[in-house]
């Protein structure tokens, strides 16, 4: 089973979850799941220790996997907190940034405006994945780094799920554009707040994905 099949399988379990066709509470059964997406029940149980481990769904003894609602406000504390770390990691980035890490950004970047242009949300939500990665990296900070990289893995399938919201492909690269152009100046303060603005969901944005969420 390749990684991209594995990831196609993972998003889609998510996708179910996040579209209530799974509801909270429902079992997730891995003979049901291989049937019906033609796997067999290894990468199965595979995606689901993943899903498992951002609290997607929790696996119980006797029970297997069951999923589980972390409800609006948990969702919006958590987008919260990873905005104010990626708001750190930019200035950061901009303090020290030097020319391995300015390659990196710029290659990730680049991939976003491609899958951006293409209006690909899924193809542009890894791209982004790695944008994002390049600037924790930049950082130079190991331990921001791996907060930064655990508070997104939980996060992964509202940021995936927001990026599906009219005209937000867009607007997330032209933000990138912005958050390039700061950390490249050395301006911190800057970097910081578009990163924190980038990040977090507030107002229309928020409501978007609690829709988003709840429509079939």
């Amino acid at each position: 089973m390749s990684e991209n099949v594995g990831r196609w399988l993972r998003d889609e379990i998510e996708n179910a979850i996040l579209s209530n066709e799974f509801a909270p509470g429902a079992r997730l059964d891995e003979m049901v799941l291989a049937n019906r997406f033609g796997v067999s029940r290894t990468p199965v149980r595979e995606a689901l220790m993943q899903l498992d481990a951002i609290g997607l769904i929790e696996i119980r003894p006797r029970r297997g996997a069951v999923v589980i609602d972390p409800g609006p406000h948990r969702i919006y504390e958590m987008f919260e907190v990873m905005a104010e770390l990626e708001g750190l990691a930019g200035s950061l980035a901009a303090r020290r940034l030097d020319e391995d890490s300015r390659e990196a950004i710029t290659v990730a970047h680049r991939r976003c405006e491609l899958s951006a242009g293409a209006g690909d949300s899924d193809a542009y939500y890894y791209d982004n994945e790695e944008f994002h990665k390049a600037i924790y990296a930049a950082s130079r900070s190991d331990f921001l780094e791996e907060q930064c990289a655990q508070l997104h893995r939980r996060l992964r399938p509202y940021r995936r799920l927001q990026l599906r919201v009219r005209n937000r492909l867009a607007t997330s690269f032209s933000e990138h554009c912005g958050i390039v152009d700061a950390i490249f100046a050395g301006d911190g303060e800057e970097a910081r707040r578009l990163l924190r603005g980038h990040v977090g969901i507030q107002g229309e944005r928020y409501s978007d994905l609690v829709a988003s969420m709840t429509t079939k």
